[in-house]
């Protein structure tokens, strides 16, 4: 089912990030076990009353950049034309925006200018204004502010929604009314082939791979970072295999993207990551591998998806007989929680070796489609327990009783002990690496699941 897109909107202090993760709940984790793969989320999802929808954080914009000035004694009007920005694609992007304004300070003149862009930018389609635009009046948490709140139909967007993003008060009967103006869900178009993402940081190379993989020139290719903007699907079939490329945008830091524009193609990009089965994380052989490397790194292996890393530039390196020996140390280090995915070094502007990106990529696929037997798995786990069992604090051991796969696509493995607790996710890691000794499951990320057996 394809998900509707709900942007929240709003000048710097009204509380778009409060309400962002109130509205996603404990989707959005920033925190990980793995060392090196804590990130931000641009994007969440979001469920009310059965209804699943993707929520956007326009947030972000700092008004005291290159200043040392105290928030407090900037106006928003200051930085206006970021929030223009970041309006005009909440609009044209979205499927509805949640535009937001501060019930203690009132109104201002970035409301005022953000509530007249958003109207602007609405486009009529049969009768009915498009994106539709609820006004949420934020901080009312006092009936006091409640019944103050009738100030704000001055800006023109209908009647507004006093809440309270910090205790809650009032997001039920906007999401009630929130979901009566998104879209109906739509059924996806089965599609049966492999579905391969390139994605990297800006300017890698993701487009001049994609235009060789293609044959013809699909994406424009330019060495200004950020030239794609848009997630673009290519349909090709490789020795009668389909296969859908997706070509995305440059993915940044968070404190490095640009508001607007750039914000919103990494949100594409994320969600480009989130559709595919296999992705082609591509990395600058000249600048060598950075930490946003393994920052996207890590959100792919957070999606479970498989992964093929792409050293691209390999013809503008000077080398030896060491050097690709080097390289491929200093990734297996920085990308130490994906130390199962394959590495090719080629050049996407020579044609080096670009013809072994497809076989690996499909290669990874049928490696996540793969099924392990429950008697082998079981003998695995067996052969481990017995090489290694540790003890907690208590002094308990764990006790592996049998496991069994229960899904592919990303393998599922379930596993029933005596007390998951006991099991540190280093031990977790342990039984993984004996599993892949057998079954290397080659670019694709195992998951394993714990679960109490009850005599």
């Amino acid at each position: 089912m394809t998900k509707s897109v709900v942007a929240l909107v709003g000048r710097p202090n009204v509380g778009k990030s409060t309400l962002f993760n109130r509205l996603c709940g404990e989707r959005i984790a920033i925190v990980d076990d793995t060392p090196g793969t804590t990130r931000d989320r641009l994007f969440g999802e979001a469920e009310w009353s059965g209804h699943a929808f993707d929520v956007v954080d326009t947030g972000g914009i700092d008004p005291t950049a290159g200043s040392r000035k105290s928030p407090l004694s900037i106006d928003s009007a200051d930085f206006i034309e970021e929030i223009r920005s970041q309006a005009v694609l909440a609009a044209s992007e979205a499927d509805a925006v949640l535009f937001l304004v501060d019930g203690i300070s009132g109104i201002t003149p970035a409301d005022m200018e953000v509530a007249s862009i958003l109207r602007k930018t609405q486009k009529v389609v049969d009768g009915v204004a498009q994106p539709p635009i609820l006004l949420v009046v934020n901080k009312a948490d006092s009936s006091r502010q409640r019944d103050l709140v009738h100030e704000f139909y001055e800006l023109g967007l209908g009647d507004p929604y006093p809440i309270s993003a910090v205790h809650g008060t009032g997001t039920g009967d906007l999401l009630d009314d929130l979901l009566k103006v998104l879209p109906q869900q739509q059924q996806e178009v089965e599609d049966d082939s492999v579905k391969i993402a390139i994605v990297g940081k800006p300017n890698v190379g993701k487009s001049s791979l994609l235009n060789r993989l293609v044959g013809e020139e699909r994406s424009i290719v330019s060495n200004i970072p950020g030239t794609t903007r848009d997630a673009v699907d290519t349909k090709i079939e490789y020795e009668g295999i389909p296969i859908t490329l997706i070509d995305t945008a440059g993915i940044r830091r968070r404190g490095k993207v640009d508001p607007g524009v750039e914000k919103f193609s990494v949100v594409r990009s994320m969600r480009a990551i989130e559709r595919c089965d296999v992705a082609l994380l591509m990395i600058d052989a000249v600048e060598g591998i950075t930490a946003q490397d393994a920052h996207i790194a890590g959100y792919v292996k957070d999606e479970w998806k498989s992964t093929v890393v792409i050293v691209n530039k390999w013809d503008a390196i000077e080398k030896d007989n060491y050097t690709m020996l080097q390289f491929t140390d200093r990734i297996r280090q920085e990308l130490n929680f994906m130390d199962y995915v394959p590495l090719l070094f080629i050049s996407a502007k020579t044609g080096q070796r670009f013809d072994q990106v497809l076989p690996v990529a499909l290669q990874v696929q049928e490696e996540r489609l793969a099924h392990v037997t429950t008697g082998s798995l079981n003998r695995i786990l067996q052969k481990a327990q017995g090489l290694h069992s540790p003890t907690s604090r208590t002094g308990t051991n764990i006790k592996l009783f049998y496991g069994t796969q229960v899904r592919t696509d990303p393998p599922t493995f379930m596993i029933y002990c005596n007390n998951p607790q006991l099991a540190h996710f280093t031990y977790l890691r342990f039984l993984e690496n004996q599993i892949r000794k057998e079954y290397p499951f080659t670019g694709t990320p195992i998951r394993l699941v714990l679960k109490p057996r009850h005599d």
